[in-house]
């Protein structure tokens, strides 16, 4: 079972995605089985036309990419939990 998560960090996570256009994920990790990720669910700027942007909030224990993450900052001896949140960007593409 899931421990109650404080709704400030949904709202910190949201607005680090929206202040941010070019990342596509916006992740807070609050501790080292538990975070917080805002995902885009389309890009925001392939349509000009489009007027609505959706935004996925899930909270809870972290993907593959996360763990490998946090064993790295283990491994460097980062102090945990991460201050900062972490973004992922689209990729981009060849010329």
């Amino acid at each position: 079972m899931l421990k109650p998560i404080d709704p400030k960090h949904f709202a910190k996570v949201c607005d680090a995605l929206l202040g941010y256009h070019e990342a596509k994920t916006a992740t807070k990790f609050l501790d080292e089985r538990t975070v917080v990720r805002a995902t885009w669910r389309n890009k925001i700027y392939r349509n000009k036309n489009v007027r609505r942007k959706e935004m996925v909030v899930t909270f809870g224990e972290p993907n593959y990419i996360e763990r490998a993450f946090i064993k790295a900052c283990k491994k460097a001896g980062e102090p945990f939990p991460v201050k900062k949140i972490q973004f992922r960007f689209y990729p981009k593409k060849r010329a």
